[in-house]
């Protein structure tokens, strides 16, 4: 991978878990790492980062998420309990729709983002990242204990399966007879797909800027686990000139082009929606004095007064030495600290290198500025996100 870091990728615990498509990552060729407890794929033996990269983006990848979290969140007070630890509007999500958003601390800070689906009006599902765990359990827990009993919150664990790229539809077509057409991002389904018994969960969803599905595989026995590998191997197996499985390393540089933020880099529990330019999830609904939600003080008041919010996370492009986080930024004649990287990487997609960063306001896009890399200042310029347009199927 381009960005492999001890940080990211080794520095998970000896006694690591394994998905229930293990088996088959290994068979495949797989480079195990550790990753968020779990040993993962980071590339697989026939393929380079970047041969795994723009496959994706030509054809269709298959990323195990199954090191995810899932959630179950019912009950008379299930919307309540939601919609004061985010800031999301589940009044206004259609049923069987999706929607981004993010845990928040009473600061306002990020404790992680998500994605909440909508089953019913007292019914969620809900996905959280790998390395929050178990924080996120135990946050969301504390935060339920004020709804008695009328909030159950349970987490389980079973195979998710992300389908990425422009031919993602096509593929996965073959294995259904639900009109997959008719699925917009952001809506799900509960379908069945050969060869696999139990009843799927399907989200037009992902994290790579392309079209693709999310698959909740119930993996909870040997015979569910099975099928699921099963069906894996079937993508795999029947149709090899078109799908691929795909590893971490290309995950990562999918989503930093898609100008997506990841946690621990552009997200964090000192970072605001606001600061991270995400004040979109925070729709009109919830933005006046009744909002409730855990920080929704001071995440209003830097949306109504701008000048309360300092740095922004923006892009930056560069040549030469890529930048990587944590590295400094500085005014174009060096004379000024200016914000840091928080993710970078060289481009497989367009050359060059591109970062996600947070920058002082002032400094609009297509300024040029300078950054600390190996002790030298090297040219950059700050830019608009995404890098690359993302590619999501939409009526």
């Amino acid at each position: 991978m381009l960005r492999t870091s001890a940080k990211r990728f080794y520095s998970a615990p000896a006694n690591l878990l394994k998905t229930p498509l293990h088996e088959a990552h290994v068979a495949l060729g797989g480079k195990m790492v550790p990753y968020a407890g779990f040993e993962m794929p980071v590339l697989y033996n026939s393929q380079s980062h970047i041969d795994s990269h723009n496959w994706v983006r030509s054809k269709v990848g298959l990323f195990d998420v199954s090191h995810m979290l899932q959630h179950k969140i019912t009950g008379k007070d299930a919307k309540s309990l939601l919609q004061k630890i985010t800031p999301i509007d589940l009044n206004s999500l259609p049923m069987n729709e999706s929607s981004l958003s993010v845990l928040l601390n009473e600061n306002g800070g990020i404790i992680d983002d998500c994605i909440i689906t909508k089953h019913g009006e007292d019914s969620f599902y809900m996905v959280t990242n790998a390395g929050c765990r178990a924080k996120d359990v135990e946050f969301i827990k504390k935060e339920a204990e004020a709804f008695g009993s009328s909030v159950n919150h349970n987490t389980f664990e079973g195979t998710l399966l992300a389908i990425q790229g422009p031919k993602a539809q096509e593929l996965l077509q073959k294995f259904t007879n639900e009109d997959l057409s008719k699925i917009y991002f952001g809506q799900t389904r509960f379908v069945k797909l050969s060869p696999i018994g139990a009843t799927v969960h399907l989200a037009r969803s992902g994290y790579t800027g392309e079209d693709g599905f999310e698959l909740s595989i119930p993996s909870s026995n040997a015979a569910e686990t099975k099928d699921s590998l099963n069906f894996f191997q079937s993508l795999i197996a029947e149709y090899p000139d078109l799908v691929k499985p795909i590893g971490l390393a290309a995950r990562d540089s999918l989503r930093l082009e898609a100008g997506m933020c990841l946690y621990g880099y552009e997200l964090t529990e000192q970072i605001t929606p606001v600061e991270a330019s995400l004040s979109w999830l925070i729709p009109k609904a919830r933005r006046d004095a009744n909002a409730g939600f855990n920080g929704a003080s001071k995440i209003l008041s830097q949306i109504n007064d701008k000048s309360l919010v300092t740095h922004r996370r923006i892009g930056v492009v560069s040549k030469g030495p890529s930048p990587r986080e944590h590295f400094k930024i500085f005014s174009n004649d060096g004379s000024q600290e200016i914000g840091y990287i928080t993710s970078g990487s060289p481009s497989p997609t367009l050359g060059g290198n591109i970062a996600q960063a947070y920058i002082d306001k002032k400094f609009k896009i297509g300024s040029d500025i300078k950054i600390e890399i190996r002790g030298k200042l090297r040219d950059g310029k700050i830019t608009k996100l995404p890098f690359v347009a993302s590619n999501l199927y939409k009526p």
